[in-house]
Protein backbone atom coordinates (compact mmCIF):
# COMPACT_ATOMS: atom_id res chain seq x y z
CA UNK A 1 0.00 0.00 0.00
CA UNK A 2 1.27 3.52 -1.20
CA UNK A 3 -0.17 6.77 0.11
CA UNK A 4 0.35 10.36 -1.12
CA UNK A 5 -0.90 13.75 -1.18
CA UNK A 6 -0.68 17.44 -3.01
CA UNK A 7 1.57 20.21 -1.00
CA UNK A 8 -1.58 21.26 0.80
CA UNK A 9 -3.49 17.70 1.52
CA UNK A 10 -6.11 18.59 0.15
CA UNK A 11 -6.05 16.30 -2.17
CA UNK A 12 -4.91 12.89 -0.55
CA UNK A 13 -5.40 9.34 -2.41
CA UNK A 14 -4.03 5.42 -1.12
CA UNK A 15 -2.94 3.18 -3.80
CA UNK A 16 -3.72 -0.90 -3.27
CA UNK A 17 -2.05 -2.40 -5.87
CA UNK A 18 1.41 -2.92 -8.14
CA UNK A 19 3.45 -0.03 -8.88
CA UNK A 20 4.75 0.40 -12.39
CA UNK A 21 9.04 1.12 -12.15
CA UNK A 22 8.88 4.79 -12.92
CA UNK A 23 10.11 6.88 -15.55
CA UNK A 24 11.20 10.67 -16.19
CA UNK A 25 8.99 12.92 -18.58
CA UNK A 26 10.69 15.01 -20.76
CA UNK A 27 7.99 15.90 -22.97
CA UNK A 28 7.21 19.86 -23.11
CA UNK A 29 3.51 19.75 -21.64
CA UNK A 30 5.43 17.68 -18.59
CA UNK A 31 7.90 20.44 -18.36
CA UNK A 32 5.40 23.01 -18.34
CA UNK A 33 2.85 21.64 -16.18
CA UNK A 34 5.83 20.41 -13.34
CA UNK A 35 8.70 23.29 -13.54
CA UNK A 36 11.10 20.64 -15.14
CA UNK A 37 10.98 16.70 -15.59
CA UNK A 38 7.71 14.94 -14.23
CA UNK A 39 8.66 11.19 -12.98
CA UNK A 40 6.02 9.16 -12.36
CA UNK A 41 4.78 5.59 -12.02
CA UNK A 42 1.53 4.03 -12.77
CA UNK A 43 -1.41 1.74 -11.34
CA UNK A 44 -4.51 0.37 -12.55
CA UNK A 45 -7.09 2.91 -12.11
CA UNK A 46 -8.89 0.69 -9.74
CA UNK A 47 -5.95 0.50 -7.49
CA UNK A 48 -6.55 4.13 -6.78
CA UNK A 49 -8.57 5.97 -3.86
CA UNK A 50 -8.91 8.92 -2.38
CA UNK A 51 -9.67 9.89 1.27
CA UNK A 52 -9.91 13.26 -0.09
CA UNK A 53 -10.17 14.77 -3.32
CA UNK A 54 -12.38 17.99 -2.87
CA UNK A 55 -9.32 20.32 -4.97
CA UNK A 56 -8.83 17.93 -7.61
CA UNK A 57 -9.03 18.88 -11.00
CA UNK A 58 -8.18 18.18 -14.24
CA UNK A 59 -7.00 19.52 -17.55
CA UNK A 60 -7.18 18.52 -21.07
CA UNK A 61 -3.83 19.40 -22.11
CA UNK A 62 -4.53 17.29 -25.33
CA UNK A 63 -7.28 15.16 -27.28
CA UNK A 64 -5.92 11.89 -25.89
CA UNK A 65 -5.28 12.68 -22.19
CA UNK A 66 -6.13 14.78 -19.28
CA UNK A 67 -3.93 15.85 -16.38
CA UNK A 68 -4.88 15.86 -12.57
CA UNK A 69 -4.23 18.50 -9.84
CA UNK A 70 -4.74 20.40 -7.07
CA UNK A 71 -6.68 23.66 -7.72
CA UNK A 72 -5.80 24.84 -4.66
CA UNK A 73 -2.02 24.37 -4.10
CA UNK A 74 -1.27 23.31 -8.17
CA UNK A 75 0.39 20.15 -7.61
CA UNK A 76 0.99 18.10 -10.96
CA UNK A 77 -0.54 14.58 -9.42
CA UNK A 78 -2.04 12.51 -12.45
CA UNK A 79 -1.80 11.87 -16.34
CA UNK A 80 -4.07 9.43 -17.45
CA UNK A 81 -4.84 8.35 -21.26
CA UNK A 82 -8.30 8.25 -22.56
CA UNK A 83 -7.62 4.99 -23.91
CA UNK A 84 -6.06 2.61 -21.21
CA UNK A 85 -7.29 1.59 -17.88
CA UNK A 86 -4.06 3.36 -15.89
CA UNK A 87 -3.13 6.25 -13.92
CA UNK A 88 0.15 7.86 -13.80
CA UNK A 89 1.16 9.47 -10.66
CA UNK A 90 3.92 11.73 -9.47
CA UNK A 91 6.56 10.51 -7.63
CA UNK A 92 7.01 13.52 -5.56
CA UNK A 93 3.51 12.98 -4.45
CA UNK A 94 3.55 9.56 -3.03
CA UNK A 95 5.18 8.99 0.30
CA UNK A 96 8.31 8.19 1.60
CA UNK A 97 9.33 5.19 1.08
CA UNK A 98 8.38 4.54 -2.26
CA UNK A 99 10.43 1.56 -2.89
CA UNK A 100 10.87 2.65 -6.28
CA UNK A 101 14.14 3.30 -8.32
CA UNK A 102 13.61 5.15 -11.90
CA UNK A 103 13.82 3.10 -14.48
CA UNK A 104 14.05 5.06 -18.01
CA UNK A 105 13.80 8.77 -19.72
CA UNK A 106 10.86 8.84 -22.36
CA UNK A 107 10.51 12.09 -24.38
CA UNK A 108 14.16 12.56 -24.68
CA UNK A 109 13.41 14.39 -27.88
CA UNK A 110 11.81 16.75 -26.51
CA UNK A 111 14.12 17.28 -23.66
CA UNK A 112 15.38 20.89 -22.55
CA UNK A 113 18.02 22.84 -23.54
CA UNK A 114 19.18 23.69 -20.20
CA UNK A 115 20.03 20.19 -18.94
CA UNK A 116 21.69 17.20 -19.99
CA UNK A 117 20.83 13.33 -18.81
CA UNK A 118 24.19 12.00 -17.19
CA UNK A 119 22.71 8.67 -16.10
CA UNK A 120 22.84 5.31 -17.66
CA UNK A 121 19.13 4.38 -17.84
CA UNK A 122 17.58 4.01 -20.86
CA UNK A 123 16.43 6.80 -23.15
CA UNK A 124 13.45 6.61 -25.66
CA UNK A 125 13.16 9.62 -27.98
CA UNK A 126 8.90 8.92 -28.23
Amino acid sequence: MHSGSCLCGSVAFAIDGALSAPSACHCGQCRNQSGHVWASTSTHEDNLSFSSDETLSWFRASDIARRGFCRACGSFLFWQHDDEDTISISMGALDEPTDLKLARHIFVADKGDYYDIKDDLPQEAQ
